[in-house]
């Protein structure tokens, strides 16, 4: 095949991508940004050109804040705590043989569940009266700790985050565990020898052979922080009053409950910018961490 036949297959193969990248990203984008500058309802055809009045609105919008803060402890809690159970669990079955794939379909399978029905049994167990928890509770004698936790505001949020942890651990643990795989023992052996003990060994030789993949993980959970939605709209809808509220329920409802699409159109944008910096530094140092692995 000569050069010009082959780049004409390469073009042909790609056109097709890059029509639906075109279609269902940078057309929807394009809509996006004419839609943040004029009040529009989803019914006048002409909307009224209101300039920067949207993002005047929202940044003094006392429920946008609120919201952030949710995402915020969302991006934190939601962040370590899957990484850190997820690391421990993936070290704790690392030279397990025996049961090896059990373990990874048993705990890989929340997260590749639907939401949506990840939410309405994790909605079951914490129900107040009949749920799991509040009975194991008064079972094992703390029965002064159930409450009706998404129906309490102090802890509705923490509640579905939770249950996010437990769906994102199983990822975590599945991509860790196989990193781990690859770590060179002989050097683990030879520290081990030379006096390191296991913290060390997990920090100077183990960690530092998978950080890329590490990071990728990373990356994708935390960017989970910024885009969450469904989870919390399913077991919650943002209530009680407002207290498991983030950005991205937030603009739901602004857009689709209340008729204001241009405002939650530019809650939906703030969200994508305030996600974009991070995904572009974490690219960045993972793709360094790569390079210097390599090197």
């Amino acid at each position: 095949m000569t050069r010009k036949a082959q780049a004409r297959l390469g073009v042909l193969l790609v056109v097709p991508l890059l029509l639906l990248v075109g279609i269902f990203l940078v057309f929807p984008m394009i809509n996006a940004v004419y839609y943040v500058f004029v009040d529009f309802n989803g019914i006048n055809p002409a909307p009224p050109w209101v300039g920067l009045a949207n993002f005047t609105e929202l940044a003094q919008d006392p429920d946008v804040w609120a919201a952030f803060s949710n995402n915020i402890i969302w991006i934190v809690l939601g962040t370590v705590g899957p990484i850190v159970l997820g690391l421990a669990l993936a070290l704790l079955l690392w030279h397990v043989e025996r049961g090896s794939v059990f373990y990874r379909v048993a705990f890989f399978l929340p997260y590749i569940l639907p939401q949506v029905a990840v939410g309405v049994v994790w909605g079951w167990i914490y129900e107040p009266s009949r749920g799991w928890l509040n009975k194991v509770l008064e079972t094992v004698g703390l029965g002064g700790l159930t409450t009706g936790w998404l129906g309490n505001p102090d802890t509705a949020l923490y509640a579905v985050l939770a249950t996010a942890v437990w769906v994102t651990l199983g990822f975590v643990f599945v991509i860790l565990l196989s990193a781990l795989k690859g770590v060179d023992m002989d050097i683990v052996d030879a520290a081990r020898l030379d006096g390191a003990n296991g913290w060390q060994r997990l920090v100077h030789i183990v960690l530092p052979q998978i950080m890329p993949v590490f990071l990728m993980v990373t990356t994708i959970t935390l960017l989970g922080g910024f885009s969450v939605f469904d989870i919390i709209f399913v077991m919650t809808g943002g209530g009680p009053a407002g207290a498991s509220e983030v950005l991205g329920t937030l603009a739901y409802s602004s857009a689709f409950q209340l008729n204001r699409i241009s405002y939650g159109t530019a809650l939906a944008l703030v969200i994508t910018l305030l996600a974009i910096p991070f995904a572009v530094w974490l690219n960045r140092l993972q793709r360094r961490v790569s390079l210097e692995g390599t090197s």
